[in-house]
């Protein structure tokens, strides 16, 4: 059996002086009346005017070079960020995906023309993307994938659907994965394109969750044209493209901070002094998290090296769902004592909310089964 190696992230990953500056702009930012409701959905939360301002203090793009609008700080650096903006419940919806995947994959991948036109916007916090992966009756299994680009002159004809796009209605363009051609295999024959959502024969209609919100959608392609200007990287090398830009998806913070938000209003609610099991199921939460913590930051550390920790990052995203999954359980169960005040209103509506949400945090970024069957790949079983 083969095994997957963490390497340990370095010791200077703290950045005091940048956490101290990110805490400061969070609470000189955020409205005072930003209720804890709003804290516990900081991945859905969709504000355009707070992703500006972080890219007027350089915490977006923060990786890119400067020639393109970035900053070239660490992958370190952006870590410790994005946990700050977590764990303060922060609105990122608007900026994450690009800031996340988006900017690395047309840095990499995309051409001169593209970096120049997309990656200062991106920086700056003026454009937001969505992904163009899933689609209806194959869920996370990419390879399976049925949207066509066909060559025409001058370009591509693009037609299928793609399904819990987030946030593609309030996006400017999509990175599109999609089939390009006949394959040998399921992973040959497919191809990333730049979609500027404005084009013609673009479809996006909403998908309401559980919560009532809508921030999921579905979008439809019919005959769009798209010129040869739009392919990301090589016709026909899309798989090893799009299994690099997961590892950006699948190894963040986001992966085991989601819940986050209860954890901290149970403690609040338990006290300084609760019984002996509740002292118990608080540290076994808080221990897993901080496992993942230095899981998560390994990866970091091999993203910054350009290495390609699929592996890894999968793990850490198929751990941290189960972790995320686990909290409001767990929460609903030790709060069942506590006394009914102000704290504990505040607590049942977070755990509603995150009740709520909880079933979608296995199925972003790859679900369960998906997600097994590449870590059973990658330690040699079949």
């Amino acid at each position: 059996m083969t095994a997957i190696n963490f390497a340990p992230p370095p010791a200077d990953i703290g950045y005091p002086e940048l956490r101290a500056e990110v805490r400061a702009f969070l609470k000189e930012t955020l409205d005072p009346d930003y209720t804890a409701v709003e804290r516990a959905r900081s991945w859905t939360g969709f504000d355009a005017d707070f992703s500006r301002k972080l890219g007027e203090r350089g915490w977006l793009g923060m990786t890119l070079p400067k020639r393109y609008g970035g900053h070239e700080r660490s992958g370190f650096e952006r870590y410790v960020v994005l946990e700050e903006l977590l764990a303060a419940g922060a609105p990122v919806a608007a900026h994450w995906i690009s800031d996340r995947q988006s900017a690395p994959t047309i840095l990499k991948f995309g051409t001169e023309a593209q970096r120049q036109e997309i990656l200062p916007q991106i920086a700056a916090g003026t454009c937001f993307f969505c992904i163009g992966m899933s689609e209806p009756d194959s869920g996370s299994d990419l390879a399976a994938t049925r949207t066509r680009a066909e060559a025409v002159e001058g370009g591509f004809r693009i037609n299928g659907t793609k399904l819990w796009t987030t946030y593609a209605h309030r996006a400017h363009y999509m990175i599109l994965f999609c089939r390009t051609g006949p394959a040998e295999d399921r992973h040959g024959g497919t191809s990333q394109f730049l979609i500027d959502l404005s084009w013609p024969g673009i479809t996006i209609s909403p998908i309401i969750d559980m919560a009532g919100e809508h921030h999921f959608n579905e979008v439809a392609f019919r005959d769009v044209f798209v010129p040869e200007s739009a392919l990301i990287g090589k016709l026909g090398e899309g798989w090893s493209q799009v299994t690099s830009e997961l590892a950006f998806e699948r190894s963040g913070p986001e992966r085991f901070l989601s819940s986050f938000t209860l954890l901290s209003e149970l403690i609040g609610i338990l006290g300084m002094a609760p019984g002996e099991s509740a002292r118990r199921a608080v540290g076994r939460l808080t221990a897993h998290l901080m496992v993942l913590r230095h899981m998560s930051q390994s990866v970091a550390g091999m993203l910054e090296r350009d290495e390609n920790p699929m592996l890894q990052a999968t793990i850490v995203k198929d751990l941290g769902a189960i972790l995320e999954q686990e909290i409001p359980e767990i929460a609903r169960t030790l709060a069942a004592g506590a006394p009914r005040n102000a704290d504990y209103e505040r607590f049942a509506a977070v755990l509603a909310r995150t009740l709520l949400a909880a079933p979608a945090f296995s199925l972003r970024g790859g679900t369960r089964e998906i997600l097994r069957g590449i870590i059973a790949r990658g330690l040699g079983l079949r």
